[in-house]
């Protein structure tokens, strides 16, 4: 399902910022994110991190500098940035009338995933799904809802996997497994873009840590650095 060689350049952004209006929601920045590695964003919200990773992902252009997806301008418009990108979102949208499987079915069909009913089937596994694999989204819990959003992107091909806190609406051991989940991502090669309020996942699985507070970088570095330097650890 991966595509590309670990430590290979995927994602480069070159002075990035981005404004609304008269507001700065980010300030210029610049990241490299290679395949095998991950980099996360901390912050509160409204810190700059969902912003940053709508242009990671090609969902929104940068007001300057420029945002290259295997060296090419990053836009969701793009076919090779929407077969090699998968994305999850801070928001929950599903099909109301399709099946947890079906909603797994539709991502496969419009990948051309090969042998997708034995991946289904290990996705769902993994994800603790299987159970709910005939459910409607209006049963599930917020905790499997969450779940269903990471399958959806687990059973397409990826490179680069860009995760809005996806820790939301997961007890305590659902994060350990998305730790887990994550470590395997780059153990195959996966670059993995993550947004997330948890200190404990980024130290578990981030090579790189970018604070933001109001769209500018207050400190940068590996995650134990961070941490430390905003008081949070130690």
């Amino acid at each position: 399902m991966r595509a590309t060689t670990k430590g290979s350049a995927l994602l480069r952004l070159r002075k990035v910022s981005r404004t609304y209006g008269e507001r700065r929601a980010l300030s210029p920045l610049d990241l490299d994110l290679a395949a095998g590695q991950c980099v996360a964003l901390y912050g509160q919200n409204g810190s700059g991190k969902s912003t940053l990773l709508r242009i990671a992902a090609g969902r929104d252009a940068p007001t300057s500098g420029d945002a290259l997806f295997a060296g090419r301008p990053v836009s969701e418009d793009d076919p090779e940035v929407r077969a090699r990108v998968a994305v999850v979102g801070d928001t929950v949208a599903c099909y109301p009338d399709l099946t947890v499987r079906e909603h797994l079915e539709l991502v496969t069909v419009a990948h051309a995933v090969d042998d997708a009913d034995a991946w289904i089937d290990q996705v769902l596994a993994d994800r603790r799904l299987s159970d709910h694999a005939r459910a409607l989204p209006g049963s599930l819990s917020s905790g499997q809802l969450q779940s269903l959003l990471l399958a959806a992107a687990l059973v397409r091909p990826r490179d680069l996997l860009v995760l809005d806190e996806p820790e939301q609406r997961l007890d305590p051991a659902a994060r350990r497994r998305l730790a887990d989940l994550l470590i395997a991502e780059k153990a195959d090669g996966v670059a993995v873009l993550l947004a997330t309020h948890q200190p404990d996942l980024a130290e578990a699985v981030a090579d790189r840590m970018i604070a933001l507070d109001d769209g500018q970088v207050i400190a940068d570095g590996t995650p134990a650095a961070v941490l430390r330097e905003l008081g949070v650890r130690g």
